[in-house]
């Protein structure tokens, strides 16, 4: 590969610690334009990967106004990827991983669990994966609500549609599509929300246009999310819809540990569990 990959990594990283700088300042001003009591604010730590293999930023706010719990974690890890992560990466297709299995990863991962149990909770995470014989993109948003209203689905899809559709006809139905198979709990027999958008693997052999639509996707998150919340936030709630809430968190958490991509390569390429573990909701309840 003749690309200067350096310079594309230090690119991609760059980016995704400046939406997480932007995503930050605005779950903050949310926290002092709303609610009664202290505001919240995040608390940020660094986490490593061993002791050469890279770390990040695990930013959490906890019993917040609007946000029970969020967590906006970067990340950018590198080294030697182990014997099951090589086995799952040769199954996707990704060459050379029996001669040459050196990998450098970077992104972004939020979930946000609210307080009001009217206000949906989000997930959204854009990342860039590079090996010495392939990289790739991967993404997306989806909204989890306990109490589905039309209209925030609606807006939420709206802006995601969008930022497909400035770089593709096809992305939407092919990425609201994967979502909605991605995001299926198949225990449960549902979905764990109303989907959003899900890709991975994206390489259309251009670095360039497939950065160029990964911060896209970013850039559409706040704008998808931002007005969701701010309409349901006052939304009167009963204890009925609290333990519709805590319900859900509990679907919520059985994909993450039992499905998602993300915890699975975190926990087995060794990063810090806290942050690999972020999106779990700090309180759930199954029946």
């Amino acid at each position: 590969m003749t690309e200067d990959f350096d310079s594309r990594k230090a690119r991609a990283a760059a980016w995704f610690r400046d939406l997480r700088d932007q995503i930050v300042t605005a779950f903050e001003g949310l926290e002092d334009h709303f609610g009664t009591g202290m505001p919240g604010r995040f608390e940020v730590s660094e986490t490593h990967r061993g002791d050469d293999g890279g770390g990040g930023l695990m930013s959490v706010m906890r019993g917040g106004r609007v946000f029970e719990k969020v967590g906006v974690n970067i990340s950018t890890v590198h080294g030697v990827l182990g014997a099951r992560a090589q086995k799952a990466m040769a199954a996707r297709g990704v060459p050379g991983m029996d001669s040459d299995p050196r990998f450098w990863a970077s992104g972004i991962s939020l979930v946000a669990h609210m307080v009001n149990p009217h206000t949906p909770a989000v997930h959204m995470n854009t990342r860039m994966f590079w090996t010495p014989h392939a990289w790739w993109f991967g993404g997306g948003a989806d909204l989890n609500p306990c109490i589905e209203y039309a209209e925030d689905t609606a807006h939420f899809h709206a802006q995601m549609k969008a930022a497909c559709d400035a770089h593709s006809a096809d992305y939407y139905e092919r990425f609201k599509a994967w979502a909605d198979e991605y995001f299926f709990v198949p225990h449960r027999g549902r979905a764990r929300g109303v989907g959003g958008i899900f890709y991975d693997d994206l390489n259309t052999g251009d670095w360039e246009a497939d950065f160029a639509f990964t911060q896209d996707v970013g850039r559409a998150f706040l704008p998808a999310f931002l007005p969701v919340t701010e309409g349901r936030v006052n939304t009167p709630w009963t204890e009925a819809d609290r333990e519709a809430q805590l319900i859900h968190r509990g679907l919520y958490a059985e994909y993450n540990l039992v499905y998602d991509r993300g915890t699975k390569f975190g926990l087995e390429t060794g990063h810090n569990a806290d942050a690999v573990l972020m999106s779990l909701p700090p309180v759930a309840k199954w029946t």
